[in-house]
């Protein structure tokens, strides 16, 4: 089962009209595709323009003076809100980057095989796909909404090198227990690695106490940060043992001598690093977690419990056919059936109603700083397209 959030009374209040004049575009979208791209936030704005001004004003010497502080500064806000170390966290360009700079790291050994889901994203799939010397079992869903324990551990055994799986689907929203699948993969001396960017933001999160050895998440999406940007996380006792086939001068020790016989790996996380990250993502995403970190991961899965029941409730009052995850299981990403999605999601967007669609469904993703209206609008819009 997913990690219990505190109850309702426990958690703070949201202001959420106070909220909302941070984000723009709720002012001139009925915004409901979080699970995408988060709204930007003018928190973000101001680091951004901070940034461009550094820039003006000082070049390349900002680097030292500020900008390498504030890659510092998101590391450790990004660790403090998942629950690790700053040395266990990475920044690395995409999740792509991540898993590549994972496969390349692990001990080659007899074992070969990689077991994912079909509900997983294609990419955590393709990375092991790609490499001829790798066997990939894809399980298959038998509810449609999510796989279950029994069949990761009926699947994972002695030849396996990955378990490799989603925290949150992004075909169902269904929430997968990260600590369950560890301790499969353990018992059987395999790694688990686990796509978090769906789930990081919108569910909470210890880590540490999962056991998991790698996680992948970043600001795309719940934690309103924008692209070119992905965080890792790998387990603290593992790093040194880690060795990465690909590298770059961000993962060195001396990275400042530029002595070309002399590459050291560091000794914390910063050893899977690749190259000059993205400054300008970084400043965003600082604005975006500052907003995260202050209204709380307690508060914001409060309120996006409370919206995505409506929006369940409202959906099936219209005669929806939803595929839903059970109750506890269930992140803020709402899967509605449709005989024509795209026309669908044109149609909302014409309204000024932003949402998305996978194959056969809308999806509709609330975040905390949405409104029951805003979900009751569209839900009336919706059913004025049944295509």
């Amino acid at each position: 089962m997913p990690t219990p959030s505190k109850t309702t009374a426990d958690v703070p209040r949201i202001d959420v009209e106070a909220l909302r004049v941070e984000f723009p575009i709720l002012s001139r979208k009925t915004y409901l595709n979080s699970c995408s791209l988060g709204a930007l936030s003018r928190r973000a704005e101001a680091y951004l323009d901070e940034f461009r001004e550094r820039w003006h004003d000082m070049g390349a010497s900002a680097w030292y003076r500020h900008w390498l502080g504030r890659v510092e500064d998101l590391r450790g806000r990004v660790a403090r809100f998942w629950g690790s170390d700053a040395d266990e966290v990475a920044l690395l360009p995409s999740t792509s980057t991540a898993l590549s700079v994972i496969a390349e790291s692990v001990p080659r050994t007899d074992r070969n095989r990689v077991v994912c889901t079909e509900l997983d994203f294609p990419t955590l799939v393709y990375q092991w796909a790609v490499k001829p010397d790798l066997e990939v079992v894809v399980l298959e869903s038998r509810d449609g909404v999510g796989v279950s324990l029994e069949q990761f551990a009926e699947a994972v055994d002695e030849r396996t090198l990955f378990l490799a799986t989603s925290h949150v689907f992004f075909t169902t929203g269904a929430i997968q227990d990260i600590g369950a699948l560890a301790r499969v993969a353990h018992e059987a001396g395999a790694w688990c690695l686990v796509d978090g960017y769906q789930g990081v933001g919108q569910v909470p999160l210890d880590l540490a106490a999962t056991g998991v050895d790698f996680y992948t998440g970043g600001p795309l999406k719940w934690l309103c940060g924008g692209p070119g940007l992905a965080y890792l996380y790998v387990r603290g006792d593992l790093i040194e043992s880690l060795r990465p086939r690909i590298t770059s001068w961000f993962a060195t020790e001396g990275q400042f001598d530029f002595d070309p016989r002399g590459f050291r790996y560091r000794n914390d996380a910063r050893r899977f690093e690749l190259g000059t990250p993205a400054l300008p993502t970084v400043h965003t995403a600082l604005g975006g977690q500052e907003i995260m970190d202050e209204v709380g991961i307690g508060a914001v899965v409060a309120r996006n419990r409370d919206l995505t029941s409506h929006l369940v409730a409202r959906c099936e009052e219209a005669g929806f056919d939803l595929r839903l995850a059970p109750e506890e299981d269930r992140s803020a990403i709402v899967m509605i059936r449709h005989a024509d999605p795209a026309g669908a999601v044109g149609h909302l967007a014409e309204h000024g109603i932003i949402v998305d669609h996978r194959p056969g469904f809308v999806r509709v993703s609330p975040h905390f700083y949405n409104t029951r209206e805003e979900l009751d609008r569209c839900v009336e819009e919706l059913t004025r397209y049944r295509g």
